[in-house]
């Protein structure tokens, strides 16, 4: 058996157009069972066209495509009951009820109509609609509708679960319950492709993909991005000499950016690993006679990550163009 055969989702140089206009440009991705993979990035970066042609609502225009070992677009009865799909938009019906619509989605993925009674409950009870489950769609609110998409989605526990902003308006306990529930289900070896337009979410991947301008255009585990970005672990030092020309050269110190975000009076370094510099750093400071007032590791927000790798490819595009 082959890598891609093992793979959930396997894509490799990938396009799309839609009138002439590329959306989605030599995208190249693998994603594990087992893993909860966060696509990241700008409206417009072509998340959403990802995961329509994984779910074979589109067919691509280049490349090639395998999930669960399948062309998307010949998708066979058995891979499509494997697959849950979670959209943006409300695609149930208006005229059933909340229990119905789930129940609905349950026959179709193959559950009996007599044992999708505890699995329709359960998947309402998740996202916070059990006392919502006889009024009819058409009467819920925006937001009440996306979390019945999502339970229609997970109520037959897809091996493969596409999730286009599902917690997108949420309150942070729901959000919180609901990302739980996937880490279950990640647990028990599902896939899960997850877009969100909260960028905290990306702690909560196994990795992370950052999309721009149609491509994909960093990928890997969310420590593996934040050195990615910066050059390695960042580490603040508060001295009384602001500028303490002893730490530059430091082994283990690739740089040291005065601002950039650091606080008032801090020195923002760059270390090959945090944890074995920050006691060199120590002595160093010791043996210069410094005045210390705080050394620590400095964690930089996935916003700030985000920034700094699409500042990056913006200038790379800049000066290939």
């Amino acid at each position: 058996m082959s890598d891609e055969d093992t793979a959930s989702i396997s894509a490799e140089g990938l396009q799309k157009q839609f009138g002439g206009t590329p959306v989605l440009r030599d995208l190249s991705l693998r994603i594990e069972p087992g893993a909860i993979f966060g696509l990241f990035g700008p409206s417009g970066s072509g998340k959403s066209t990802c995961i329509h042609l994984c779910c074979g609502h589109l067919r691509p225009d280049g490349g090639r495509l395998r999930v669960l070992g399948e062309e998307p677009a010949r998708f066979s009865r058995a891979a499509r009951r494997r697959i849950g799909y979670a959209a943006q938009q409300f695609t149930l019906s208006p005229d059933l009820t909340a229990a119905d619509n789930v129940a609905f989605a349950a026959g179709l993925y193959g559950i009996p109509e007599w044992r999708s009674g505890p699995d329709v409950c359960a998947a309402l009870e998740l996202v916070d609609l059990g006392e919502a489950r006889a009024i009819r769609a058409r009467s819920l609110s925006g937001g009440m509708r996306r979390r019945l998409s999502l339970a229609a989605a997970l109520v037959h526990r897809p091996d493969l679960l596409f999730a286009d902003e599902p917690t997108a308006n949420l309150d942070p306990i729901l959000r919180g319950r609901i990302w739980q529930h996937f880490r279950q289900r990640a647990a028990a070896g599902a896939t899960l492709l997850i877009t969100t337009q909260y960028i905290d979410e990306a702690e909560y991947c196994d990795r992370i993909g950052l999309m721009y301008d149609g491509r994909l255009i960093a990928e890997g585990r969310p420590a593996e991005l934040r050195r990615a970005a910066f050059g390695g672990d960042l580490i603040d030092v508060v001295v009384a000499d602001r500028s303490p020309t002893y730490l530059r050269g430091l082994a283990g110190v690739a740089g040291v950016r005065q601002g950039e975000g650091a606080p008032d009076r801090a020195l923002r370094l760059v270390a090959d690993d945090a944890q074995r510099a920050i006691p060199q750093l120590m002595e160093a400071l010791r043996s210069a006679g410094a005045e210390v007032q705080s050394v620590a590791p400095y964690q930089p927000t996935f916003d700030e990550v985000f920034i700094r790798l699409i500042e990056r490819h913006q200038t790379v595009q800049r000066e290939e163009g």
